[in-house]
């Protein structure tokens, strides 16, 4: 799994969230390349949810 496609299985807008926080964008990807994704959500499950609530899939 890519971390695009992990975005859109949260429903997090990809394009929006590295448009307007390209760090924090950055940084999770960087992370999720190194960790499995379950334990990813696990780490971020309550920063996921603000990022969904800002850049929900429309």
């Amino acid at each position: 799994m890519t971390f695009e496609e992990y975005l859109s299985g949260k429903n997090i807008d990809e394009n929006q969230f590295k448009k307007h926080e390209p760090s924090r964008y950055d940084a999770w990807k960087t992370e999720f390349l190194q960790v499995h994704p379950e334990s990813f959500t696990t780490q971020k499950k309550f920063l996921i949810n603000e990022i969904r609530r800002k850049y929900r899939i429309r």
